[in-house]
């Protein structure tokens, strides 16, 4: 059980679990899920973290087979400036492991915004809060759950 988990169960949202062997040589842990699941690489999305101009720490939610546009994320956010956050800080902030940060359950509460191509499919895959582990949910009760909002977010 992992606080993703924990997070979705609490709420009471429909969910469902998948698990895959995850090969730690893999060159990207999203691209794997989706192979290893069988799902279209559109409907896995990857949890990044940024710095805000400098300073306080958002999460940007992205399809895996995309870039996460730092222009788009701080003007999401209303700040001049993001750029990717350093692993050990995110994982500090987060509780999570690189390769298995889940945009749920996080140790301290980021602003959270989710690329608005999630919300045109009925269920998407994020991490469960472990390499190896995707949860499967409504976007629209991921952006629930994490307190997100949508908007253009990909590159």
């Amino acid at each position: 059980m992992t606080p993703a988990i924990n997070s979705a169960k609490q709420a009471g949202f429909a969910f469902q679990l998948h698990e895959y062997d995850h090969d730690v040589a893999a060159p990207s842990y999203g691209l794997e899920a989706a192979e290893k699941l069988g799902i279209a690489v559109e409907q896995v999305f990857k949890t990044l973290v940024v710095k805000l101009d400098g300073k306080q720490l958002a999460v940007g939610i992205v399809p895996v087979h995309r870039q996460l546009g730092l222009k788009q994320i701080a003007k999401a956010a209303g700040a001049k400036k993001a750029t990717m956050a350093e692993p050990t800080e995110v994982e500090r902030t987060t509780g999570y492991v690189l390769g298995g940060v889940s945009p749920l359950g996080q140790k301290r509460r980021l602003a959270t915004f989710i690329d608005i191509s999630a919300d045109t499919y009925p269920s998407i895959y994020v991490s469960a809060g472990r390499r190896g582990l995707e949860i499967e949910l409504a976007p629209r009760d991921l952006a629930k759950l994490s307190q997100a909002t949508f908007v253009a977010l990909a590159t």
